[in-house]
């Protein structure tokens, strides 16, 4: 590894590009940019267009995060220079990226610092870096779980720079999102500071502040109407809690952790302990009413039943489904859970059972008949695959990338559509039912398949595919 001192390195940006000019890096550089406002940060080079004006777009750092040019006076290349041999140098003590001269624009950075010695950036400080294999980066500093580690986020899609790969990094100017956490971090400990000595409105809180007290009394009420009722089954919709929020208690519902923090919800629906008493009968009526053992449970106790009429409805169009396919998905069954009959399942290959919670028996078949038909799917191999020819098509906003119908080794038939942008992408697949087969013509067979793939979601409609032969002979017409 490189032997000069890095606690005393400095690096000199020296070959500036001026926009005003025109000079503009080429699609995708990642380059080190200074701001019209005197800040330096970096960012990778997206032109609005390939054609015309190139001087317009912006440098991106990341999902949401980035610099219009607008807001850029000049830019410096990062990733063509190579400081393996200039890091060799123990003595070495300034590198220079460009011979400096008067007339030239000057950037110094030093300050450098090692993840490896256990020095890491603030959460979300953006920083200059020296790899590992003497090139030069950039990144925003993302922490993980662990203590010192993470990485440093570089562009869309959570693209990062592990800090295995990071030999030293230094800051470069706060900006906006490092700014908003700083104040983040202020506010949390003015937060700790205030909720050491809460305080308890007392007509609000005339139980106490046990969360519990408040459940049994509501649990109370809901027991009049439905006599099956308990507070696990309350609770399974998102549990409210007592929380300390700016110095005071308060009723709220437990968003989960986001962050390392606890995120709750404030209750405002009213001022005193029993009108919170009677929120949480309303609020967890449906919940405890559909766990009506004739709703829940309405065709019996034997999880056999619910399977076989899955079975029986998945094997209408998936005609070739046999009950051997279904060994390597997932099993279920009906368990007493804690006092409570709950559905359960667990993958062929696991060894618990964990509670799905289905509040209605019609509920569970459908996610059981979603799994008979995954594995009929996986049971029945493609064997010839059919491209949908198409060229700048928009899926509400996200590109269409590809349309693919696929036969089966049955004769049966599926669709795979995949749409995407720089940041994010997906795909679907789908079944064509045998149903759409029964049309006479392929243009009816068109009106029945555009049902299940309708157009307006995903890209392609009847004036796209009636034209083309090809498909139609593909699919048999």
């Amino acid at each position: 590894m490189f032997v000069c001192d890095y606690k005393n390195l400095q690096l000199s940006f020296n070959e500036f590009h001026d926009i005003k000019k025109g000079d503009m890096p080429e699609y995708g550089d990642y380059c080190l940019i200074e701001l019209k406002d005197g800040r330096y940060t970096a960012g990778q080079w997206y032109p609005k267009s390939t054609k015309g004006d190139s001087t317009t777009g912006c440098f991106s750092r990341g999902m949401g995060d980035s610099n219009d040019a607008g807001e850029v006076a000049k830019w410096h290349y990062l990733r063509k220079y190579d400081l393996t041999n200039c890091l060799e140098n123990e003595k070495i003590e300034t590198i220079k990226m460009g011979e400096e001269a008067e007339d030239k624009h000057n950037f110094l950075i030093g300050g450098f610092k090692s993840v490896e010695d256990d020095e890491c950036p603030k959460k979300e400080q953006f920083c200059l870096l020296i790899l590992k294999d003497g090139s030069l980066a950039a990144g925003r500093w993302s922490p993980w779980r662990e203590k010192n580690a993470g990485g440093f986020i570089y562009a869309s899609a959570l693209a990062m720079h592990n800090m295995n790969k990071v030999w030293a990094w230094a800051p470069l100017s706060p900006d906006e999102i490092f700014e908003r956490e700083e104040e983040r971090e202020r506010e949390k400990l003015r937060e700790a500071e205030l909720n050491k000595n809460p305080k308890t409105d007392p007509e609000k809180f005339k139980y106490g502040t046990k969360i519990d007290v408040y459940y049994e009394k509501a649990l109370e009420k809901l027991k009049k109407d439905y006599p099956w009722a308990t507070m696990k089954q309350m609770k399974k919709r998102p549990a409210y809690v007592i929380a300390k929020r700016r110095g005071n208690y308060i009723f709220g519902v437990d968003n989960g952790i986001f962050n390392g923090e606890q995120v709750v919800s404030e209750w405002t629906e009213g001022s005193t302990a029993d009108e919170f008493v009677d929120f949480l009968c309303e609020y967890t009526r449906n919940t405890v009413k559909n766990y009506d053992p004739e709703i829940k449970f309405k065709y019996g106790m034997d999880i056999k039943v619910y399977l076989d009429m899955a079975y029986d409805n998945v094997k209408k169009d998936y005609r070739w489904l046999d009950k051997s396919m279904l060994k390597k998905t997932w099993q279920y069954d009906i368990w007493n859970v804690d006092g409570e009959y709950e559905f359960v399942r667990r993958y062929y290959d696991e060894k618990d059972f964990n509670v799905i919670d289905r509040e209605i028996a019609d509920d569970l078949i459908r996610s059981v008949e979603y799994d008979y038909q995954q594995a009929a799917l996986n049971a029945n191999p493609v064997v010839e695959r059919y491209p949908v020819q198409f060229s700048g098509v928009d899926a509400h906003g996200w590109n269409l990338e590809q349309y693919i119908f696929l036969k089966r080794k049955t004769g049966d038939f599926t669709v795979s559509v995949t749409a995407g942008d720089r940041c994010a992408g997906g795909s679907r697949e789908f079944f064509i039912t045998p149903n759409c087969f029964e049309a006479k013509t392929y243009e009816e067979f068109l009106d029945r398949y555009l049902e299940i793939v309708p157009p307006g979601s995903f890209g392609l409609g009847k004036s796209d595919l009636l034209p083309d032969k090809d498909l139609k002979k593909f699919l048999g017409y």
